[in-house]
């Protein structure tokens, strides 16, 4: 496995990935909606990886629903920093993470232009199920 690590800016969100293949093979998507684009966010997983996100302070993590309201962004309340996103069903968690918060970006592919903003919810559930990662943990050490 390949680890990644990242942060929001003030690291009150961290996460750290584990991926089956080396970084420079993976192209991070970036998404053309209209949030996205503002947010500059280009975003990486894979369904054969892990990811593990922990929150210091879990009042401060932010969520927005997208994706047609049922995927939650998620970014620091402090800095503002858009750190991923979110899909829960079924008990199961899944993930993509915004490529810019990771220590060591640079070692990914070229970005990759997408555009789910035109599949339908069915077919962006099936997407995220075949792309983001499925073995996801948050840790709040808050509670």
């Amino acid at each position: 496995m390949h680890p990644l690590k990242g942060k929001c800016h003030c690291g009150n969100i961290r996460v750290a990935i584990e991926l089956p293949d080396a970084p420079g093979g993976y192209g991070p998507r970036a998404c053309d909606c209209e949030f996205c684009r503002k947010h500059g966010a280009s975003y990486i997983s894979d369904p054969h990886g892990s990811l593990r996100i922990e929150v210091e302070t879990s009042r401060l993590l932010g969520k927005y629903r997208q994706g047609g309201e049922i995927a939650d962004c998620i970014f620091c309340s402090r800095c503002g920093v858009l750190v991923g996103v979110l899909y829960q069903e079924s008990g199961l968690l899944y993930a993509a993470v915004n490529s810019s918060i990771l220590e060591d970006n640079g070692c990914l592919g070229a970005k990759i232009s997408v555009s789910p903003k035109e599949l339908t919810v069915s077919e962006k559930v099936r997407r995220w199920k075949e792309l983001w990662f499925s073995n996801v943990s948050v840790i709040d050490h808050d509670v």
